[in-house]
C-alpha cells in the first residue's frame, strides 16, 4: 500500500513539477536507496527482472532508485533526464498472473530507458501488452495486484492506471493524487485499444451504463479494505489547500501526515487510512511506510529529497543529485536481517524505539530533525543557484553538499537514537501491538 502525489506548474511555488511518494511495504522488508550508472549493452543481451527475462536495451540511463532488497524493480525512482515515477498496487476484476513484469520492474525499466514522462507511459503500456504484469509482489506474505503510476518530468505529469493488459491515462493539470484504488472514470486522455468493448463483453458494465474505467475494472472489496479512498482524499485535500505554494518541504509534511494532531494519532493508533502508515497486528495493518522520496524536477538541476529509511515521521530527507558521479556513501547491498553498516537497518534502531516512545520523539526530538532538515533546504537553494551550470566543478560542489547533509543526518540519528533509549515508554500501548513489534525485531535480529 502506497501513496503518490504530484503538483505541476502553477500549483508549485516556482512553476516546477514536484512528485512525492511513500512506499508502503512489510515492516522487515528493507529498502535500498542507491544509484545505478548509465550503461551500454551489446545487441542481443538479455535482462533478468524480478521474475522474467526480457531483451536488454542497448543504452540505459543513470537512475536513483529505492527498491525492496529482494527485487530488481523499484518502488520510486528518478533518472538523469528528470523523469520521476511512483507506483501503487491496485486491485481489479482482471485475473492476476503468477509471473510477468511487476509494477516495480515496469517503473525501473521506464526510468532506465526513457527521457520524458509520455515516453515512459508508452514504454510501460507497450511492455504490459508484450509481457504482461504479474508475479507475487509480497515479501513474507503473498500479494498479487495490478498497478497505477504517476509519471512526471520537468514539464508534465500523467496518471496511468492498469487492469491486467488494459489501461487508461490522464494528464495532470495542476495536482494529482493516487493510492491503492483506481480513480479514473470516463475522463481519460489515452487508453488501450478496444477497452470499452472488452469491458462490455466481460459484463463489467450494465448494458446502458456509461463507460467508467473505475466502475468497470475495480475490485471494490479489496479496494475498500485497503482504505485507499481515505488516504487519497487526505492527500488531495492537503495538495488543494496549498495549491500555488507547494514546495518540497510541504510535500515532506504531507508524507508524514498522521492527521490534524499527530499526538492524537501515535503509531499504535494509526490505520491503513493514514498517509504515514505504521504496521501492527492483524491482516489489515500489514504494511507501513518503508521509504520516501520528494523529487523537485527543476528544469536545469533537479534535486531528489529521499529518506532511504522507514517511517517518514521519524526520518530525515536528504538531498541527492544525479550528476554522472558515484554516490559512494549510499549502500550497494542490503539483506533481510539487521546490519549496522546499512542505512535502512541503522535507522530501525531509532524508528522502532519511536513507535513506543512517540510522545518523547514528537515533543523532544522531532523538532531537532525539523531544524536540521530546514537547514538542508535553506542551504540547498543557494548551493543550487551557485553551481547550477553543468560544469565539472559545479557538479562536484553539489555532490559535496549532498554528502555533507548525509553525514550530518547520520550523526544526528545516532544522537537521537541514544536519547530516545533513555525515554519512558508511552502508556496505553496495547499488548498485542508490543508483541507484534517484538516479534518483528526477533525475526530481523534487531539488537533492541
Amino acid at each position: 500500500m502506497c501513496d503518490t502525489i504530484v503538483a505541476v506548474g502553477a500549483a508549485t511555488f516556482d512553476g516546477s513539477v514536484i512528485l512525492a511518494k511513500n512506499s508502503d511495504r512489510e515492516p522487515n522488508e528493507a529498502q535500498l536507496l542507491y544509484r545505478v550508472p548509465a550503461a551500454r549493452f551489446a545487441k542481443g543481451e538479455t535482462l533478468r527482472c524480478t521474475f522474467l527475462t526480457i531483451p536488454q536495451a542497448r543504452i540505459t540511463q543513470e537512475v536513483l532508485i529505492s527498491r525492496p532488497f529482494w527485487m530488481w524493480g523499484c518502488e520510486i525512482g528518478v533518472n538523469a533526464s528528470g523523469v520521476a515515477i511512483g507506483n501503487e498496487a491496485v486491485f481489479t476484476r482482471e485475473p492476476y498472473a503468477k509471473t510477468g513484469l511487476t509494477g516495480m520492474d515496469l517503473m525501473r525499466l521506464a526510468l532506465e530507458r526513457t527521457s520524458t514522462a509520455q515516453d515512459a507511459l508508452v514504454l510501460i503500456t507497450d511492455l504490459i501488452a508484450e509481457h504482461g504484469q504479474g508475479g507475487n509482489c509480497g515479501y513474507q506474505h503473498k500479494l498479487f495486484y495490478h498497478n497505477s503510476f504517476i509519471i512526471a518530468d520537468k514539464t508534465s505529469a500523467w496518471v496511468l492506471e492498469t487492469a491486467g493488459r488494459h489501461w487508461v491515462a490522464k494528464k495532470v493539470r495542476t495536482i494529482g493524487s493516487i493510492s491503492n484504488g483506481i480513480t479514473i472514470e470516463e475522463d481519460f486522455d489515452l487508453s488501450s485499444k478496444g477497452l470499452e468493448d472488452y469491458a462490455r463483453g466481460k459484463g463489467y458494465l450494465k448494458p446502458h451504463e456509461n463507460f467508467s474505467f473505475r466502475r468497470a475494472f475495480s475490485d471494490t472489496l479489496i479496494t475498500y479494505f485497503s482504505q485507499c479512498k481515505i488516504r487519497q482524499s487526505r492527500t488531495h485535500e492537503m495538495l488543494a489547500a496549498h495549491e500555488g505554494a507547494i514546495t518540497p518541504a510541504r510535500m515532506m509534511g504531507f508524507l508524514r501526515d498522521h492527521g490534524a494532531d499527530p499526538l492524537q494519532r501515535p503509531p499504535h493508533k494509526t490505520s491503513m487510512g493514514t498517509v504515514c502508515m505504521h504496521a501492527s497486528f492483524g491482516p489489515l495493518r500489514a504494511s507501513q511506510s518503508t521509504s520516501s522520496m520528494v523529487a523537485h524536477l527543476r528544469k536545469d538541476v533537479p534535486v531528489y529529497w529521499a529518506t532511504g529509511t522507514s517511517g517518514p515521521c521519524t526520518s530525515t530527507f536528504v538531498p541527492y543529485y544525479l550528476a554522472g558521479r558515484d554516490i559512494a556513501y549510499l549502500d550497494s547491498e542490503c539483506g533481510k536481517t539487521f546490519s549496522n553498516r546499512v542505512l535502512w537497518w541503522r535507522h530501525e534502531l531509532l524508528h522502532r524505539q519511536a513507535l513506543s516512545r512517540y510522545s518523547a520523539w514528537h515533543r523532544e526530538l522531532a523538532p531537532h530533525r525539523d531544524t536540521l532538515e530546514a537547514e538542508f533546504i535553506s542551504k540547498e537553494g543557494p548551493s543550487y543557484k551557485k553551481h547550477r551550470k553543468a560544469t565539472a566543478a559545479g557538479k562536484n560542489a553539489l555532490m559535496k553538499f549532498s554528502k555533507e547533509c548525509f553525514d550530518k543526518a547520520n550523526v544526528a540519528r545516532e544522537i537521537w537514537t541514544a536519547r530516545l533509549a533513555n525515554s519512558g515508554v508511552d502508556r496505553g500501548i496495547p499488548l498485542r501491538y508490543r508483541y507484534f513489534w517484538s516479534s518483528q525485531g526477533r525475526k530481523a535480529a534487531i539488537p533492541l
